[in-house]
């Protein structure tokens, strides 16, 4: 199958680490593993069949406690939709599946490396995010 869609640039548009103080560092670094990835999924239209898609990745505590650090990455992908695609169910899967699908490798590199780089050396992914599954579960 071919794609209906073309990816014309991507880049990180938004980035943040957010550590209040020493102690809160030390607080996250002994609590990092209850931290939740949540993932959200934008799009704008551009003129002339292109589309800008935004994939966010929050790396947070959901507990309410005082002590938290907060890391987010905003990943932009420009896209150009061809011109066959007609249906609003196509388009979907080229937003919400085919474009995150693609560029993934790419943002949960950046998004580690920020977490990393924020004294957190050790964490990984653990789960790969199935984009396929996920629009699939959306839509039934």
């Amino acid at each position: 199958m071919t794609e209906k869609f073309k990816i014309l640039a991507n880049y990180i548009k938004d980035l943040s680490s957010e550590t209040a103080d020493v102690e809160t560092y030390l607080f996250v670094k002994e609590n990092i593993s209850k931290y939740h990835l949540d993932i959200d999924i934008t799009s704008k239209a551009l003129k002339n069949k292109l589309i800008e898609v935004n994939t966010t990745l929050k790396f947070q505590d959901k507990d309410a406690n005082e002590k938290k650090s907060y890391y987010e990455i905003v990943y932009a992908t420009i896209i150009r939709v061809d011109d066959d695609v007609k249906e609003k169910r196509d388009l979907e899967k080229i937003i919400l599946c085919d474009v995150p699908t693609k560029i993934y490798p790419k943002l949960e590199t950046s998004f580690l490396n920020l977490v990393h780089n924020s004294g957190h050396p050790d964490i990984k992914l653990e789960k790969k995010i199935d984009f396929e599954k996920l629009f699939k579960e959306r839509f039934n």
